[in-house]
């Protein structure tokens, strides 16, 4: 640990902040002025990467590479604006939730067209000219090229500032930022200046992976790896701060470079690779931030948006008719065992089904009537499914009581992380709970002594009288059963009741004499338990468990089932869970281009059902009762 090693190491950071910043300037103007957490932020930066690959391999011997390469942030931003013209434009008056999974739709589909024109191989990207060498920095050597990025992101900075503070659109630009309904009462097309941010937004990230192209190989992956970060540097500078975003990707970058030239250190006795810690530090530093400033380091509270979403109609219980075809359901679900002979994968595939049904459920619970935004979900299944197998591995457990046990393990940490994230609200509370999320995942990742690490766990069969695939699917048909009736049961009691008074006005609800934090961290601590059976389910299912069930994939598809299904109606989770399930798995095994395929029928789900299947059959079914009424 040298002072010449920190020093170069400082640099490398400066460089991987300026990178960073380009991109999540882009995202900040976005969510600044149209509200929209664009997931598919990350996919612009991948495509800049890429076209620079073919356009300089193309045009670079004729136009010169510097020119060849800039102009791939041009066409990023061309696709950005056709974006915004041809999907974004159709969904801004759905809800939130629902633009989001547009977006992340459109992640899939960019990702498999990018497949389909690059393939999968790693591209490396010549050098730039002028700028291969290195220069001797203290008997090390350093990249000319990382000086070069060094002085962009601060230029990058200034011409932003330029542009909003100096020029009659960066004037709207920042006051849509500030009141957008007000914007556009006073005749400004909003249309267009949506279209301008987006283009901008995008033409930054493209630029950002375009000018990675000496640096780094272009790969598939870069996608959801810079969303993540971009996401991360948004949040702790302030949603819609330029600055901030530059302050906090110079922190998050410093505190990486300094865990790297830390490497293995000793503390008490104890030895602590913090070189590991790269993985979580800006998580870490998001929890923080957000427990400390929930608005950000520069950032404000965010202004109320005019833009209304879609009333909800009171809940209600269940029909006679709608109760009894339930019940047929789930007796039609019991006789599966006696056509296993006829379908023996029909017990697998309906053991993750339900336990996809159970994830969504207790995660519509959080989203849905309690208001309560989740992108972390998956740390409680995980944490449900590692607490099983460690019971049963380590502590020698009976896997019954490690059932029982493992929900609790989910539950406690729920009880821990929502002790925070319900002081929070909107966006500050969605990325809060993908902090602790990634925190979770980044400790089973590398405590190998006890959580097996990267490889996780293997081994972990249920008892004996369940080792039958159809003893095992009565098993999870009755506790999933139970669970979500155990919900449903919940919000159509008084507890459920107020949890929706303290969403639609939290004002209202105190004024009454409602304690918001406590009820909203007792449905965190419900949810978690919850989740925490379905990790235990599926662990004894699969016989083994890893990290990746605790990633952000994990929580983003239990966002999808939720969104698919419609998170304004109590049987929305199951549909989407069963509507996902079915997808993924018969897309998948049919074409290589599953994402692109589950992604375009994502898209039109949106755009043709924007409450979700089972509210637009919710609504079909309303029709046609007023219809009836109405006939004599």
């Amino acid at each position: 640990m040298s002072f010449s090693g920190l020093l170069v190491q400082l640099l490398n950071g400066l460089a991987s902040a300026s990178s960073l910043f380009l991109v999540a300037a882009g995202l900040s103007l976005i969510f600044g002025v149209m509200r929209i957490v664009n997931f598919a932020h990350g996919s612009f930066f991948m495509l800049g990467i890429y076209l620079a690959y073919s356009l300089v391999e193309r045009l670079g011997a004729t136009i010169g590479f510097w020119p060849a390469l800039l102009l791939a942030p041009l066409a990023t931003a061309a696709l950005g604006a056709l974006v915004e013209v041809l999907l974004l434009r159709r969904i801004y008056r759905a809800p939130e939730l629902f633009q989001l999974l547009a977006t992340f739709a459109l992640v899939l589909v960019i990702k498999d067209a990018v497949l389909w024109a690059w393939g999968p191989e790693e591209l490396f990207g010549p050098r730039a000219p002028g700028l291969e060498g290195a220069v001797d920095i203290l008997g090390r050597q350093f990249p000319t090229y990382d000086l070069f990025l060094m002085a962009v992101g601060p230029l990058v900075l200034g011409l932003l500032w330029l542009g909003l503070h100096r020029t009659r659109w960066g004037t709207l630009v920042r006051a849509a930022t500030q009141d957008r309904g007000m914007v556009g009462a006073l005749g400004v097309n909003q249309a267009w200046l949506f279209t301008g941010v987006f283009a901008l937004g995008a033409l930054l990230a493209g630029l950002a992976g375009a000018l990675q192209l000496p640096r780094e190989p272009a790969q598939l992956d870069m996608d959801l790896n810079t969303i993540g970060a971009a996401f991360v540097v948004v949040v702790v500078g302030g949603m819609g701060s330029i600055p901030g975003a530059f302050v906090a990707a110079l922190l998050i970058a410093e505190l990486k470079a300094v865990c790297v030239w830390a490497g293995l250190v000793e503390v008490g006795g104890i030895s602590l690779s913090l070189s590991k810690m790269t993985l979580v530090v800006e998580f870490l530093v998001m929890a923080v931030v957000l427990v400390w400033r929930p608005w950000g380091l520069l950032g404000r509270p965010q202004p109320p948006v005019r833009a209304a979403g879609m009333v909800e109609a009171p809940l209600h219980p269940a029909s006679r008719g709608v109760q009894w075809a339930g019940w047929a359901l789930l007796a039609a679900l019991a006789m599966v065992p006696l056509l296993a002979g006829a379908w023996p994968y029909a017990p697998v595939l309906l053991v993750d089904l339900l336990v996809a049904v159970l994830f969504a459920s207790s995660l519509h619970f959080l989203m849905g009537p309690a208001g309560m935004h989740s992108f972390g979900h998956a740390a409680y299944f995980g944490l449900g499914a590692y607490a099983a197998a460690l019971l049963v591995q380590s502590a020698a457990v009976p896997m019954e009581l490690a059932l029982l046990l493992a929900p609790l393990a989910a539950g406690g940490g729920a009880l821990v992380y929502g002790w925070f994230c319900v002081r929070l609200s909107g966006v500050y509370l969605t990325m809060l709970t993908l902090a602790f999320a990634q925190i979770t995942w980044a400790l089973c990742y590398q405590w190998d002594a006890v959580t097996g690490g990267s490889n996780g766990l293997a081994g972990v069969w249920p008892a004996p009288w369940l080792a039958s695939q159809q003893a095992y699917y009565l098993l999870t048909l009755a506790l999933v059963a139970a669970g979500v009736l155990l919900l449903r049961r919940v919000l159509l009691a008084p507890f459920g009741y107020a949890l929706r008074a303290l969403r639609d006005s939290a004002l209202r609800a105190d004024a009454i004499g409602m304690d918001g934090r406590r009820l909203q961290w007792t449905a965190f601590v419900l949810a978690g338990v919850l989740a925490g059976l379905a990790g235990a389910l599926y662990v004894f299912s699969k016989g083994s468990i890893s990290p990746e069930s605790l990633s952000v994939g994990k929580s983003v598809d239990g966002l999808v089932m939720v969104l698919l299904g419609g998170v304004q109606t109590l049987a929305g989770p199951w549909v989407g869970a069963a509507t996902f399930t079915w997808l993924h798995d018969t897309v998948a095994r049919n074409t290589d281009y599953w994402r692109a395929v589950l992604g375009g029928t994502m898209l039109a789900l949106v755009l043709l059902f924007p409450q979700g299947l089972a509210g637009f059959a919710r609504q079909l079914a309303l029709r046609w009762q007023a219809r009836r009424r109405s006939v004599p």
